[in-house]
């Protein structure tokens, strides 16, 4: 973990962070879904595990995520209202971590969408 401050921009969290989060979220569930009802019982229980260790991932992600949108719902709430009013927002460690896993996710979808 770096000693440093993290940060990310309202603007960000609000119009890149949690959009691509729902995206992997439905896309990922969605898949996952639909293995189990295609595949023979040794591969059923293999998809089960990942199915929940991705729901983990997500649960982890999305309190800290929460934890940062009340701790600046009065920054997002300004940039809702007027791009104009971005500010950079500083994360605390698992805030920092919940966005950084949120995009490695993201990142991880994008490969296997592609590689379909």
């Amino acid at each position: 973990m770096k000693t440093n401050a993290q940060t990310i921009s309202a603007y960000d969290v609000i119009y890149d962070v949690v959009p691509k989060l729902n995206t992997v979220e439905k896309l990922v569930g969605h898949t996952l879904d639909e293995a189990l009802n295609t595949q023979e019982l040794e591969s059923i229980a293999r998809t089960n595990t990942l199915k929940m260790e991705f729901q983990l991932e997500l649960t982890m992600i999305r309190m800290n995520l929460e934890h940062l949108l009340k701790r600046y719902q009065q920054e997002l709430n300004a940039v809702v209202e007027d791009r104009r009013r971005d500010q950079l927002l500083t994360l605390d460690a698992f805030e920092a971590v919940a966005i950084e896993n949120a995009a490695q996710l993201y990142r991880r979808v994008q490969v296997h969408q592609k590689a379909d």
